[in-house]
């Protein structure tokens, strides 16, 4: 008997907090360039739908929840996709601020980094001069002496408002030892399994990008958890594509989007959020592997479903 083909989920986080709207003419600022770019990922296949808001003015990350209700309002009506909603915000915020979106809308799933980390953004003034907004140069300068605070309490904390509104979460694995903070609050029961393992490669202050970090990645994840996790790879920048296409040929998930890279090509900028998920599915399906729906990535997420969502 055949065994049936694996079903990719495939993330696609629109507009994050790293880069900034100087960077990129492409990149979705106000409500409804966040809502057009996420309900085009979701057209080119995106299950899952990974959000932040940013000020409409200034582009800056912001968490204030009456920023995300209309795009979420949106995205919801015009597409079936997992809405995700982000726990992280920016290096720059406090956790009470992070935690605000996810606790105010309640929904299917929510981002959680596993450990406090530097988080370097100082390396794009190299690349990057001239800028818009004040706060922008100052957002990366000041990640020299930032530390993204994710202590055990603040991770305890959000697991335990997250599982009160049967929430779950993509946990956002930065290095080796938040695979082992994970396996820590398996074993205490706060994690329900399967975990959804979002393996992070790339930034300055986590492993890096090379295709033998990814393979550590994974079998520190395969000792740790077995076969009870489901596993996706980010990488950031110009690994997004390369480290993908190697996670999707060994049994991983992928995630692409301007938040994790602004690019389609070597020196070409992507346009859109959609054309990275085009490029990522072209690529699966050329590997034979199937794009799963928003309601199969519900399935293998153990997820609520979108009708017991706040908003």
């Amino acid at each position: 008997m055949a065994r049936p083909k694996q079903k990719v989920i495939i993330t696609c986080a629109v507009t994050g907090a790293i880069h900034t709207p100087s960077m990129s003419p492409h990149l979705p600022v106000t409500a409804d360039e966040i809502a057009e770019a996420a309900i085009g990922a979701a057209q080119a296949g995106a299950a899952v739908l990974h959000l932040h808001a940013r000020d409409p003015e200034t582009g800056k990350p912001s968490q204030d929840p009456a920023l995300f209700k209309p795009f979420l309002e949106r995205i919801k009506n015009e597409t079936d996709a997992i809405i995700n909603i982000t726990t992280g915000g920016s290096p720059h915020m406090t956790v009470e601020e992070r935690m605000r979106p996810a606790t105010t809308f309640k929904p299917e799933l929510a981002s959680l980094n596993m450990g406090s980390m530097n988080f370097g953004l100082f390396p794009m003034l190299d690349r990057f001069k001239e800028f818009k907004h004040d706060w922008e140069r100052e957002h990366l300068e000041n990640s020299r002496s930032l530390i993204f605070r994710n202590t055990y309490q603040d991770i305890e904390s959000i697991l335990t408002l997250g599982n009160a509104n049967g929430t779950r979460f993509e946990f956002e694995c930065y290095d080796i030892s938040h695979l082992y903070n994970l396996a820590h609050f398996v074993d205490r029961g706060l994690v329900k399994s399967p975990p959804f393992i979002q393996s992070v490669f790339g930034i300055l202050g986590g492993i890096g990008p090379h295709p033998e970090d990814l393979m550590h990645m994974k079998r520190t994840a395969d000792r740790l958890f077995g076969d009870e996790y489901e596993w996706s790879i980010l990488g950031a920048g110009r690994a997004q594509m390369q480290l993908a296409t190697i996670g999707a040929a060994m049994g991983s998930n992928v995630r692409v989007g301007l938040e994790d890279s602004l690019w389609i090509g070597p020196g070409r900028m992507a346009e859109s959020n959609r054309v990275q998920v085009e490029r990522i599915r072209t690529i699966l399906e050329a590997l034979n592997l199937e794009i799963a729906t928003p309601d199969e990535a519900r399935a293998k997420l153990g997820l609520k479903g979108r009708d017991n969502v706040a908003f």
